[in-house]
């Protein structure tokens, strides 16, 4: 098992594990238009736009778990509409009509306008991430690792401080960033949760 950057083959495993842990954790495979549809919101635009930033777990048959994310948010917001929304917008239309919407139209919105994703008051954490690792493998400090990695590249980079949006009922997940030395973030979205740390805390 090792920790190593991204390679463009990777690709379609980091959408597979992305997938497998959407539903707070579980396995949302089969629940929306496409099983793409996660991962485009969640791991693509990653890949894309920042891929010296995504680093994976290859258990040596192929990528069991990631870290990515983006250095800064508000200029990844910006890159995210002006060069990964127009390759998968006409995928996921976005929603007409009044009425109740369903999880995915909600979800789209979201992709349409990525800006919702730079929230006041995380100036001081300008950088955010994402990390999934397949349930199996799970609790034997990989994801430790990948977030040990992860801090580090932000820190060569001169980055002070990261951010996440979880989903709050994943309480598994606020344990892991609890033991890490994560510490919430006062910014109050329903239904999530954010969490911050300084790129030099020793996890």
């Amino acid at each position: 098992m090792q920790i190593r950057a991204y390679r463009p083959a990777d690709r379609d495993d980091v959408y597979d594990v992305c997938v497998r842990t959407a539903d707070a954790g579980g396995d949302a495979r089969g629940q929306y238009s496409t099983d793409d549809f996660m991962p485009d919101l969640f791991a693509g635009p990653y890949l894309h736009l920042e891929p010296e930033l995504a680093f994976v777990l290859d258990d040596g048959d192929r990528v069991v778990g990631y870290v990515l994310g983006a250095a800064d948010t508000a200029r990844w917001a910006a890159e995210h509409r002006a060069r990964w929304l127009p390759l998968v917008a006409d995928r996921y239309p976005r929603a007409t009509g009044p009425g109740p919407r369903t999880p995915q139209e909600d979800l789209t919105e979201l992709l349409h306008h990525p800006e919702r994703n730079v929230h006041p008051g995380l100036e001081a954490y300008p950088a955010h991430l994402h990390i999934d690792v397949l349930p199996e493998h799970q609790g034997a400090g990989h994801g430790r690792a990948l977030i040990r990695t992860y801090l580090a590249a932000l820190r060569a980079a001169g980055v002070p401080a990261v951010h996440l949006g979880m989903v709050t009922a994943n309480t598994p997940a606020r344990a892991f960033y609890d033991r890490l030395g994560f510490h919430e973030l006062p910014v109050r979205v329903p239904g999530l949760t954010f969490l911050g740390a300084r790129t030099d805390l020793v996890v």
